[in-house]
């Protein structure tokens, strides 16, 4: 079913157009009987009315027609042998019998209707006849011409049975556009001004769902917010131990220096998870506002340029002051996860560029490296959670868990952006580009 209202229209139209029908039908026959009825008796006063306007005729003569050639009379003796008198297109002979009331007989290729009457004060006969079909089409045409606005007025109860679904749906296309508009992060109960009584468990079921929506969210962000907790500050005191042993047994230690790793790798991971968490797009607690992408991206580079420039890398920032509607946290992080990838894998003394421009109606945002880059093959696999190229045994020798790009994806996903993957301009490395929209997100 494509339309309730289209339904409902066809549904009822099918009814009044059938229960119609049978009532016109009805209808057309017992007006028919009626009017052949009214002939009838139009036929008798008539036949009664010329024995009264002949009542002095005696004599065998025509007279001159003054009814239509679709009728005739006739006055025969009692006995019915001598035509006394008849109209100019009525025939000399008798047609039928000579017995009191109606009949119907054949003259002139036509069927006709007659009506014998007996004119008992002059002792005669009275013939008035008229042709069927003229009777039957009189007959038709009055009734069709009343008929005729039953079926006519058809189109109108279409409109108006149209529009009446229309307002008695309403309420329905209300809850629909409420539900079609909610922003991620609006879980608020729909309201409507009048529920009918069909909607109201449905709306009464949808808003407690979103309010049990609600609750889990706020669960889940405080479990965020408590294991965020939970897990630094163990870290931060395995650091403190860290530092203090390496005081003890010095930096050269190899022992000293796999726990640092694994400490380090751990720090990450949880930071990564957290992230993950924070900016994945069923999350609803997102706030998206105008963020110039060019600016954001001035901005990251500025606060993280020492390490950069710990490895004597030239990095280097072009393009537009562009908007988009996004959520400044979430894209931070996706541009915090794209230069800290390009920092990591591109070599000392390496390139790494960065573009932001319109490009046919959208933002796109371009960060290529001059690093190892990533096999075409397993452009689709880098997105994986925990998937890593070549493992943890990366040529490259950096910390990761295969979740920067995931978590790029999670927040491309969560701005309807799209990311492609592709060999940098620099000869050798990798270029990611993001393509967000320029209008409003929801």
């Amino acid at each position: 079913m494509k339309s309730i209202r289209l339904f409902l229209l066809l549904s009822l139209l099918a009814t009044i157009t059938l229960v119609n029908f049978v009532a016109l039908l009805h209808g057309y026959q017992s007006s028919m009987q009626k009017a052949q009825s009214l002939f009838d008796s139009r036929l008798e006063s008539t036949a009664r009315l010329i024995a009264s306007a002949n009542s002095e005729q005696a004599e065998r003569q025509s007279i001159a027609q003054q009814q239509t050639p679709y009728s005739y009379f006739q006055i025969w003796d009692s006995g019915g042998k001598q035509l006394l008198t008849r109209s100019q297109n009525a025939p000399e002979a008798v047609t039928g019998e000579l017995a009191e009331g109606f009949h119907e007989v054949n003259h002139a290729s036509y069927r006709w209707r007659n009506y014998v009457y007996r004119d008992q004060h002059l002792n005669r006969w009275i013939v008035v006849a008229e042709r069927i079909d003229i009777r039957y089409s009189l007959a038709e045409e009055v009734v069709l011409e009343s008929l005729l606005p039953i079926v006519l007025a058809i189109p109108m109860a279409a409109l108006i049975i149209w529009l009446a679904v229309g307002v008695g749906l309403k309420p329905l296309r209300q809850f629909a556009d409420q539900v079609r508009h909610k922003r991620a992060d609006d879980l608020s109960p729909i309201e409507l001004d009048r529920v009918p009584a069909e909607l109201t468990a449905v709306v009464g079921n949808t808003n407690a769902l979103l309010g049990r929506l609600d609750e889990a969210f706020h669960r889940e962000q405080r479990f965020a917010s408590d294991a965020a907790h939970e897990l630094r500050t163990p870290i931060s005191v395995l650091k403190v131990h860290l530092h203090n042993l390496r005081q003890r047994l010095g930096n050269e230690d190899e022992d000293i220096a796999l726990l640092r790793a694994g400490i380090e790798r751990m720090g990450h991971l949880i930071e990564q998870i957290l992230a993950l968490y924070r900016t994945s797009p069923d999350q609803a607690a997102v706030k998206f506002e105008k963020v110039d992408m060019l600016k954001l991206a001035q901005s990251l580079i500025a606060s993280e340029f020492v390490q950069f420039e710990q490895k004597q890398q030239q990095i280097e920032l072009s393009g537009d002051n562009v908007e988009i509607e996004g959520n400044r946290f979430a894209l931070e992080t996706l541009l915090h996860n794209l230069l800290s990838n390009a920092h990591k894998y591109t070599p000392a003394g390496g390139q790494i560029h960065i573009r932001v421009r319109p490009l046919s109606g959208k933002v796109a945002l371009t960060v290529e490296d001059s690093g190892p880059g990533i096999p075409e093959a397993q452009y689709e696999r880098v997105f994986e959670r925990f998937y890593r190229l070549q493992g943890d045994q990366h040529a490259s020798g950096e910390l990761g868990c295969g979740l920067g790009l995931t978590i790029v994806k999670h927040i491309a996903d969560l701005h309807h952006a799209t990311i492609k993957l592709g060999p940098s301009s620099m000869g050798q490395g990798l270029s990611v580009t993001v393509l967000f929209p320029q209008g409003e997100q929801s």
